[in-house]
Order: C-alpha cells, then structure tokens, then sequence
C-alpha cells in the first residue's frame, strides 16, 4: 500500500487543465490501486507562507536554542515537510507562468527544501557538498501549457524553465524519479489541444496501469 501526496498549484478552478488532469490521475490511480490513500493540499488557492526573516533564522538556529517565536515561524513549514516525507508518491498539477511555475509553488518549494530535513550539507565533501535526504519517492507533473514546442530540440525548448527547475530541485533533495504530462496547446484551442489531451490520458492510463 502506498501513500500519495496530491497537490494543485494553479489558482483557477474548474478551468484549470493542470488540475484537471491532476485530478483524473490521481482518480484512475485509485481505481487501480484501491488500497492505496491520498493527502490533498492546494496551494493555488491556499498559499503558503513566503520564507521572511523570522524563518530563515529559524532554520539556521540549533533546536535546543530556538525561543517559541523562531519555533512558530517553522511550523508550516514542518507540517508540510512531515506530509512530504510520509509520502510515497506525489502528483502535481503546475501550470506554466511565464515560461516557469506560479510564485505560489515556488513558495511551497522553499518552505519543504530545508537543511537538516530534506538536505543535509557535508562540508567535508568538497566537490559536493550536499546530500539528499528524501530517497526512493516517485513523482509524476501534470503541467498545462498556453502553447507547445518546449521539448527537447523544439522551437520553444530555450524558454521552458518549468520542466528544468523542477527535475533539479527536487532531485537536489533526492527525488529524481519524476515523469511529466503535459497539456499543451491551451491558448491555441482546436486540434492541438485536442490532441494533447488525448496523449495525456493515453500517457495517463499507461503509467497507471504500469
């Protein structure tokens, strides 16, 4: 039995592809997986906190020397790490912004990337001195695109820092086992997004069923 985490970065609702798609993922999944459970957290529409100067203090502070202020100001931030490491599994619905992710899940990364939890630093290790810490994890991005041509050789593929930041992120905290789905051709509508989601479902029903 595994254990997914869901979660939709997007702050539109009924009309965003990346939820859409996110959702019918997880949907098919369950159907195949019964026994499997999920965690939602949507921080599209819920937003986390951005990192201030209370947390960055927090984080860099031993625990044994951290007064209830600095301890308040990492709470979220432990509650989503904890949700993260108890997780097996993640989905994320992401839409492309301006040729990246929504400041939203930005915020949501920089509160889980941390020090002593999800990384650890080994300065001993010159050449690179970080370590992973979140092993053996799968994750699968759903992203929705106004347009296509972002992959690898194609026209667009030097302005996609979505699908680039998110592999080195979160393989910097050791999860580099992701697969993504894309959805593409939104803005221009017509045959191109009729064929985009018709690839993806097909992309979904067979990393399901695999």
């Amino acid at each position: 039995m595994a254990h997914l985490l869901h979660i939709d970065s997007s702050p539109r609702g009924e009309r965003s592809r990346s939820r859409q798609f996110a959702r019918e993922f997880v949907e098919a999944w369950k159907q195949v997986h019964p026994a499997d459970t999920v965690t939602y957290r949507d921080v599209g529409r819920h937003p986390v906190p951005h990192l201030d100067e209370l947390t960055i203090a927090a984080v860099y502070t031993p625990p044994e020397q951290r007064p209830p202020e600095l301890w308040e100001a990492i709470r979220i931030g432990d509650e989503l790490i904890d949700e993260l490491l108890a997780a097996d599994i993640y989905v994320l619905g992401v839409p492309m912004y301006n040729y990246s992710i929504p400041s939203t899940l930005k915020a949501y990364i920089d509160q889980i990337v941390r020090i002593g939890r999800t990384f650890e630093f080994a300065p001993e290790n010159l050449e690179y001195p970080y370590n992973p810490l979140v092993l053996q994890k799968k994750m699968f991005i759903v992203t929705a695109r106004g347009s296509s041509g972002y992959g690898p050789g194609e026209r667009y593929e030097q302005l996609n820092y979505q699908d680039p930041y998110l592999k080195t992120i979160f393989g910097f905290i050791g999860i580099t086992d992701i697969t993504f789905i894309h959805i593409e051709n939104e803005e221009l509508g017509g045959t191109g997004l009729a064929k985009s989601i018709a690839s993806a479902r097909t992309q979904i029903d067979r990393l399901v069923a695999k």
